[in-house]
């Protein structure tokens, strides 16, 4: 099975789509033909490699984990490391791109959406870059457990809209953002953070990304002579475990493992496991597995990590769970709390709370490999972030 292009109005199998207003449905088509012209254009793939190699500081190392290998008795265990990444993340992957493609769009303003921050500063990293106008919608409960990459996003000297509608999270960020591109098409353009919105998003995203699977393909074939026994990586709308994923799809004997969050447990309202938790549904422009009631209006969501606290999931992750040819399973907070440490302490790694889910389920879960498999955990970010978070959390843990 190759990874899959999604057919002309952006569908995954069932999933996907363009479920937009009509006043977007051209800036759309227009982002689609820009983004085909510049696939086929060798100037704009060796400006963005450029980009990437030099200022990004790609490729990113793939690290055997000796002492976590050993602590867990195998399988070795390797770490894709987008934590070293520019900005801390893998976000600045896509964010370069699609920079590079509203330049080409004519564009001078950028907008974004972020919930745990990373995407955000990954945006007004490229605005500053460019010399572009930022503006970023982020969530007041988000903007409170992130502080630190909210001031990050100021220094940069991007603006910082709190958004205090609904849940105050990630699913009404992507709302104002939209708004704000709405009333803006001239001169604006959204960089979507994830594999997910209306078509070209999905895919676009994915393609950017795609840089970490082909990365780790080959460095894991330089280092071993051969592919993984399974790669994990943590998902909430899912854009590193696709980026990952996609160089692997065609193998079949590597199993894909995306990891959601399982929050307090599978509870509606306490979690943001879509597959564990949710159904078929159409939300902010595509369709997939949503995180809703009976009659559609969609649950609230939690996770001690900002970035997977949301209702739906990529359209091609949907796809790849419907086929079988990817996993999906969850860790609940205190389990990727206790990740975050381990990794720290058995590697000099504070991984990010989102990537912690991942780290958690290999701990928690080793003995499904032999011991001399291999497995690729995908760090999608740095934990600097969430450490003020984490020391409340486990403060409020010792209160009980």
């Amino acid at each position: 099975m190759k990874s899959a292009r999604p057919d002309s109005q952006g569908h995954f199998g069932p999933y996907g789509g363009i479920f937009v207003p009509e006043t977007l449905m051209e800036p759309l088509r227009e982002l689609t033909r820009v983004y085909k012209v510049a696939q086929k254009d060798p100037a704009f793939k060796k400006e963005l490699d450029y980009y990437l190699r030099e200022y990004v500081g790609r490729p990113s190392p793939l690290w055997f984990a000796q002492r976590m290998t050993a602590q867990l008795g195998g399988p070795k265990i390797y770490l894709k490391r987008e934590d070293l990444n520019h900005t801390g993340a893998h976000k600045i992957n896509n964010v370069v791109g699609q920079a590079l493609l509203a330049r080409r769009l004519g564009k001078t303003r950028l907008i974004a959406e972020t919930g745990a921050g990373q995407h955000g500063v990954a945006t007004a990293t490229a605005a500053a870059l460019f010399g572009m106008e930022c503006t970023v919608y982020m969530g007041k409960v988000d903007m409170e457990r992130q502080a630190l990459n909210v001031f990050r996003m100021e220094s940069l000297g991007a603006k910082v809209v709190a958004v205090t509608a609904g849940q105050q999270t990630l699913k009404e960020a992507i709302n104002e953002a939209m708004r704000d591109w709405v009333s803006n098409l001239r001169n604006t353009h959204y960089v979507l953070g994830t594999a997910f919105g209306p078509h070209p998003y999905p895919m676009i995203v994915r393609d950017f990304q795609s840089v970490i699977g082909k990365e780790a393909r080959k460095q894991i074939l330089k280092a071993e002579g051969r592919l993984p026994a399974a790669v994990i990586a943590c998902v909430g709308g899912g854009s590193n475990a696709i980026g990952i994923f996609s160089a692997f799809i065609k193998d079949e004997g590597v199993r894909l493992i995306g990891v959601e969050a399982g929050g307090l447990g599978i509870v509606p309202g306490k979690h943001a496991a879509r597959f564990a938790g949710g159904k078929v549904g159409v939300l902010q422009g595509t369709k997939s597995y949503v995180l809703q009631d009976d009659d559609g209006q969609i649950l609230l969501t939690h996770s001690v990590s900002a970035g997977l606290d949301y209702a739906s999931v990529g359209p091609e992750h949907a796809m790849l769970h419907d086929t079988g040819r990817a996993e999906y399973t969850y860790i609940e907070d205190a389990d990727a709390v206790a990740g975050f440490d381990q990794l720290a302490q058995w590697e000099g790694i504070l991984p990010a709370l989102e990537s912690s889910h991942a780290i958690a389920w290999v701990v928690k879960n080793a003995g499904q490999f032999a011991k001399n498999d291999i497995v690729i955990i995908n760090v999608s970010g740095r934990g600097d972030k969430d450490v003020q978070q984490i020391a409340e959390w486990k403060k409020g843990q010792s209160t009980k």
